[in-house]
């Protein structure tokens, strides 16, 4: 049996963090409507990416499964020393998926959405190149 008989794209993701997640797509930062502009519809290298996906306990802003890459976007209260540390430790516990997170923060993707695209796309071409030399490329 390999891991991916035992792990969806949702990680064991409870009913109560699909509603939540559900709760933020229909409220998402103005941050994230501009960036999902430029995700939806699979824009960057053929990928679908998903907003607001559930993941364990956790949602992540933008989830693309296939290459198993995360892309969040931080706020003000990503600066705080507490949330700081929440995300670090929330980055090591996607890590252990064999999930990569990248971060982006509101003033990034208001200011300079092309640079920022331009940085997702080299890091998917990052992923797709290490998802055909992994071993756990079924999950």
């Amino acid at each position: 049996m390999t891991i991916s008989d035992n792990v969806s794209m949702f990680y064991g993701a409870k009913a109560h963090i699909f509603e939540k997640a559900k709760l933020l797509r229909n409220n998402m930062t103005e941050a994230e409507l501009l960036l999902w502009e430029q995700l939806k519809g699979k824009k960057v290298l053929g990928l679908r990416f998903r907003p607001q996906h559930p993941i364990d306990i956790f949602i992540a802003d933008f989830y693309c499964h296939p290459i198993r890459l995360v892309i969040e976007v931080d706020g003000g209260i990503h600066k705080s020393r507490d949330q700081k540390e929440y995300d670090i430790g929330r980055t090591g516990e996607l890590n252990y998926w064999d999930i990569e997170v990248v971060r982006f923060t509101n003033e990034e993707i208001e200011k300079d959405i092309n640079r920022v695209v331009e940085s997702i796309t080299k890091n998917c071409l990052k992923r797709q190149s290490e998802m055909q030399k992994s071993p756990l490329q079924g999950i």
